[in-house]
């Protein structure tokens, strides 16, 4: 049920029922006067719809992902921009992948109406500002090899409308990622990720399930570019970055995980390459030096099983060379021994 609504903000009229997100969820009318177990169990059962709805849209996912991968390999970058919740959550997915996946900070950026401060403190009324959205993207001299990701629950926020519409004008992918079906961020996306997971318990309060279901689709995003980009060798993050005692440690583990060596020659040789994952785990499985190793993941755009399965093939042809070479000689000894020698082994002649 949509409750009819609307209030005014500066010249905007905004009518809320036609908001899917805005709408009252009929099985929280009275969770004012539950017990505080039988709350969370609500939330608990309201926050199973979330993968569902997120299950509903995977193939849109999939083709934000390859398009995301496509700019980056052109070396564009990859934008989320948004307010409020959304932009938070378009921040905490582009810090994420430095440490992750050993990225250029600049490839992966967010940008949150009101500025970084705004992250820790909501700052009212930036979203309203349609031609903050493109000066923002100005200001990051975003071009047509870039990639936005505009994130809104409601799908009608004018920072966001306006960061996309100017995408649209420098010829840059622009995706879309919303809860809201037939919104203006939909109609202005080439891909639009439309989310359904129904009315917040607490009505319009999107940092509930509309929140969890755009932070669910953002992990998918990035993640799932990583790992076309060659950042993930088997379920390991091999690009990650070093840089505290416990990702060193990590590093360790992984090194471990994908070649099969102790943890003395993991450590060891993670030294003589500055902590790096993939250049160690190359070094060991080739056996070869750090130079060669990092001249292999240059040549094979940073990819393990690439370098691995060449080296598998080169190995594997030397061994059909040796044994074509192993049977000549055989038959060829054969056949000397049917010409030279008689059957009793007397040379003949």
């Amino acid at each position: 049920m949509s409750c009819r609504k609307m209030y005014r903000k500066g010249n905007i009229v905004v009518k809320l029922d036609y908001i899917a997100t805005e709408e009252s969820n009929e099985v929280s009318f009275n969770i004012d006067t539950l017990a505080v177990e039988d709350m969370v169990r609500l939330m608990n059962d309201e926050d199973k719809k979330v993968a569902e709805a997120v299950s509903k849209v995977i193939p849109q996912i999939a083709e934000a992902s390859l398009t995301i991968y496509q700019q980056l390999k052109k070396g564009g970058r990859l934008i989320y921009i948004g307010c409020g919740t959304s932009g938070r959550l378009g921040v905490l997915d582009a810090v994420e992948c430095p440490p992750t996946f050993g990225t250029d900070p600049e490839m992966v950026q967010a940008i949150i109406a009101g500025g970084e401060n705004a992250f820790v403190k909501a700052k009212e009324g930036a979203e309203d500002d349609r031609e903050a959205g493109k000066a923002d993207l100005e200001a990051r001299q975003f071009c047509g090899k870039d990639v936005l990701v505009g994130i809104a629950a409601s799908g009608r926020t004018p920072y966001v409308l306006g960061a996309m519409e100017y995408a649209r004008q420098v010829k840059a992918p622009v995706i879309g990622l919303t809860c809201c079906p037939a919104s203006e961020m939909e109609r202005l996306a080439d891909i639009a990720i439309v989310l359904e997971p129904g009315p917040e318990i607490i009505a319009g309060s999107t940092r509930l399930k509309s929140g969890t279901a755009e932070k669910m689709v953002l992990n998918m995003l990035s993640t799932t570019v990583m790992i076309q980009m060659g950042k993930v060798y088997g379920n390991q993050m091999v690009d990650v970055k070093a840089s505290n005692e416990k990702l060193v440690e990590r590093a360790v583990r992984i090194v471990r995980n994908v070649t099969g060596t102790d943890g003395v020659t993991a450590r060891e040789t993670l030294k003589e390459c500055d902590y790096s994952a993939k250049t160690a785990i190359v070094m060991i499985l080739t056996k070869a030096d750090r130079r060669t190793a990092e001249e292999l993941l240059n040549q094979n755009e940073g990819r393990i099983r690439a370098i691995i399965e060449n080296t598998e093939d080169a190995e594997d042809k030397e061994d059909v060379k040796h044994m074509a070479y192993t049977e000549n000689m055989t038959d060829s000894e054969d056949a000397a021994d049917t010409e030279d020698f008689d059957e009793r082994g007397v040379l003949c002649g």
